[in-house]
C-alpha cells in the first residue's frame, strides 16, 4: 500500500484552545481509521502565551513529519511567526486564518485564503473559535463529522454536560460548512477496520504503561516539563493495581523514597528531566553502592541551567551514562519511538530488577509530549526477576562475590537477613570496610553483574541492506526522521543500513561489529551540540569504518530532507 499523508498546523495565542483542537482532530482521525502524529510547540512560558499543534495523518504507521506543511491554520496570528523556523511551507502550501497572516508564512506558502475562526463563533451560542478551526481541519482532510462527534462527546460530555457537546458541534459544522469555499485537498484513504486495534497515545502514557507492565509498583514523583505527564498518568492508572505514587517535596525525596521502597521489595521508580537528574546523580550513586533496583526516566530538554523546558534536545546521554562519581556501572537505555517507549520501560525495570542496578531510560520532549495514533503495543513479556534471599541462615552474605555479580537480596524482616544497605563500601556480608581487598571485590562484582549479562537483540534496531556500505547510526528520538530519510533514499535505489542504538551502556561492541560488517562509511546523527553519542561510540566502540559526526543542537527538530542532504554528501550522491 503507497503511502498517503498531509500535514497540518494549527496555531493560537493562550486560551485559543488550540492544543485541545489539534488532540480532538488526531483522536477524530484515528477513528476513522487513520494513523497520526501530533507534536506541539510553545514559548519559553511553558503555560500560557503563543501555541502550535503540528499534526502529519496518514494511511499508514509514521515516525516522524515530512519535510514541510500542507495547511496552516490560524485561531489567531498573535506571535504566530515565533514558529516560522518549525512551520515549512512551500509553494503547495495553504495558509487559512484572518487578516494579517504573517509575513514569514505568505512570503513561503503558495495560496492564502481568508477566513476568521473567531467571527463564525461569534454567531454560535456559547461557540468557541478552536472548535470552528476543529471543522475546518477536519472538512479539509477528509474527516467525517461522526468522527468528530464521538470525541467531542467523549471529551466533554463528563465534564461540562450537553450543553456544551451540542454547541461545540454546532461550531464545528459551522466550520465545515465555512471550509466548503476552500478547494478541496487530497487526504489519506483512512482503513476503518484499523481503528479498532489503534491507540493514541504520547511517549511519556507509553514509558508509564511500560513501568507498569513492567511490575512497577510505587512511584515517587517531583512535577517537571516535561517529564510531568508519565506522574500525571501513573497517578491515575498505578492505584488500580495496587500500586502507590507519592509527590515528594523535591527531586532528592523522590528518588529517596523509590530507593526505599525498592530496599523494602517493591519495584520502583521516579521520572524527572535534566535538571533533576542533576540532583539525583549522588542518591544513583546509592542505588549502585548498596544494589538497590531503581528506574530513573529521564524525559531530556535543551540545557544546560533551565534551558528551553518544553523543546527537545539529546543533551544529557554524558550525565546519564558517566554523570555518577566513582565508579558506578549502571545501565543506560533509550527508546526509538513513541511505541518503543513502551516496550524499553518495560525492560528496563526488567533490567534494573535483574541486575540490582539503577536503569536510567533517556526518553525526549519530542517522543514524551507527542502524541501518536499506532497500532497497539503487545506486552513485551518482562516481569521484574529480583533475586530474593529465600530462608538464609546466619551465615548470609548480602553482597557475596558471586560467579554472575548478582547476590540475592533479602527483605526487611526476614528472619537472619539483616543486612547494612548504605554508601559506604563494605564486606560481603555489608560491613562498612575501607579495606582495598573488600572495595576492589565489590567493584568486580558490581562491574561484571552488568558487563557479563546477556542483553540479546534488543540492544539496537537494525534496518536496511545487509550489503551496504554506509551505515547510519542513531539513537533515541532522532530515529524516527532518520528512518524515513534512509527509506526514501533506499526505495531510489541507494544502499543503507539503519542502526538505532535502545542500549547506550554498557556498551556492546561485538554485536556492533557485527552489524557494520562490510560498511565502509557510518554517519553517526544525533540532536545535541557536542556529539555526545559519537564521542561515546569512538571511545568504547571499535569502528573500523569511516566515521563522520553530525550534531545538530535543538530545538528544531531534525528533518528528513537533512538527513537526505547529508547522505548524499557522504555517498557522493
Amino acid at each position: 500500500m503507497t503511502e498517503q499523508s498531509i500535514s497540518i498546523t494549527m496555531t493560537g495565542s493562550g486560551g485559543s484552545g488550540v492544543m485541545t483542537a489539534g488532540n480532538m482532530l488526531l483522536d477524530a482521525a484515528g477513528r476513522s481509521g487513520l494513523f497520526g502524529i501530533m507534536t506541539r510547540s510553545a514559548g519559553p512560558q511553558i503555560r500560557g502565551g503563543e501555541a502550535a499543534a503540528m499534526l502529519r495523518l496518514s494511511n499508514k504507521p509514521i515516525l516522524s513529519h515530512k519535510d514541510q506543511f500542507d495547511i496552516l491554520l490560524g485561531i489567531d496570528w498573535k506571535n504566530a511567526d515565533l514558529f516560522a523556523s518549525e512551520i515549512v511551507l512551500d509553494n503547495n502550501s495553504i495558509t487559512i486564518g484572518e487578516t494579517g497572516i504573517p509575513q514569514a508564512f505568505t512570503e513561503s506558502a503558495g495560496r492564502h485564503y481568508e477566513l476568521s475562526v473567531a467571527e463564525i463563533a461569534k454567531q454560535i451560542p456559547d461557540g468557541r473559535a478552536n472548535m470552528v478551526a476543529l471543522g475546518v481541519a477536519a472538512k479539509l482532510i477528509s474527516i467525517p463529522l461522526s468522527a468528530i462527534k464521538e470525541v467531542l462527546t467523549k471529551s466533554l460530555l463528563k465534564q461540562k454536560g450537553e450543553g456544551a457537546v451540542r454547541s461545540s458541534l454546532e461550531a464545528v459544522e459551522a466550520g465545515m460548512a465555512a471550509a466548503s469555499a476552500i478547494p478541496s485537498i487530497p487526504a489519506p484513504t483512512a482503513d476503518p477496520e484499523a481503528a479498532a486495534n489503534n491507540w493514541s497515545i504520547t511517549g511519556n502514557e507509553a514509558c508509564g504503561m511500560g513501568a507498569i507492565r513492567g511490575g512497577i509498583r510505587f512511584v515517587a514523583a517531583y512535577p517537571i516539563t516535561p517529564a510531568t505527564e508519565v506522574l500525571e498518568w501513573l497517578a491515575t492508572n498505578l492505584p488500580k493495581l495496587g500500586g502507590k505514587l507519592v509527590q515528594a517535596e523535591d527531586e532528592l525525596a523522590s528518588i529517596n523514597q523509590a530507593i526505599g521502597a525498592s530496599f523494602g521489595g517493591v519495584p520502583s521508580l521516579t521520572a524527572t528531566s535534566g535538571p533533576g537528574i542533576a540532583l539525583m546523580t549522588e542518591s544513583l550513586g546509592l542505588s549502585v553502592a548498596s544494589e538497590t533496583p531503581i528506574v530513573v526516566i529521564d524525559v531530556m530538554r535543551g540545557g544546560p541551567s533551565t534551558g528551553i523546558p518544553a523543546k527537545s534536545e539529546q543533551s544529557d546521554l554524558n550525565i546519564a551514562v558517566f554523570g555518577l562519581h566513582g565508579d558506578a556501572p549502571h545501565v543506560v537505555t533509550a527508546p526509538l519511538t513513541i511505541a518503543d517507549c513502551l516496550m524499553t520501560t518495560q525492560w528496563s525495570v526488567y533490567l534494573a530488577e535483574k541486575l540490582q542496578t539503577p536503569t536510567i531510560v533517556l526518553s525526549d520532549q519530542a517522543l514524551g509530549q507527542t502524541r501518536a495514533v499506532i497500532p497497539g503495543v503487545p506486552d513485551a513479556g518482562y516481569e521484574p526477576e529480583r533475586a530474593i534471599a529465600v530462608n538464609p541462615d546466619k551465615t548470609y552474605q548480602r553482597y557475596a562475590d558471586t560467579e554472575n555479580g548478582v547476590s540475592p537480596m533479602s527483605l526487611p524482616g526476614t528472619e537472619s537477613g539483616q543486612y547494612t544497605a548504605d554508601g559506604l563500601e563494605h564486606t560481603q556480608s555489608g560491613r562498612p570496610s575501607s579495606k582495598a581487598e573488600d572495595h576492589h571485590r565489590q567493584m568486580n562484582k558490581r562491574l561484571r553483574k552488568i558487563k557479563g549479562f546477556d542483553f540479546g537483540d534488543n540492544w539496537a534496531e537494525a534496518s536496511g541492506d545487509d550489503d551496504a556500505e554506509i551505515a547510519v547510526l542513531t539513537w533515541g528520538s532522532s530515529f524516527g526522521a532518520i528512518s524515513q530519510a534512509v527509506e526514501e533514499l533506499r526505495q531510489s535505489g541507494q544502499k543503507l543500513r539503519l542502526i538505532g542504538v535502545r542500549l547506550i551502556s554498557p556498551a556492546q561492541p561485538e554485536r556492533m561489529k557485527k552489524l557494520l560488517n562490510n560498511v565502509k562509511k557510518v554517519l553517526v546523527i544525533e540532536q545535541n551540540h557536542s556529539g555526545q553519542f559519537y564521542h561515546y561510540l569512538k571511545a568504547y566502540y571499535d569502528l573500523d569504518a569511516e566515521i563522520k559526526s553530525i550534531a545538530i543542537p535543538g530545538p528544531l527538530p531534525i528533518l528528513p530532507s537533512q538527513v537526505r542532504q547529508y547522505l548524499r554528501d557522504w555517498s557522493q550522491i
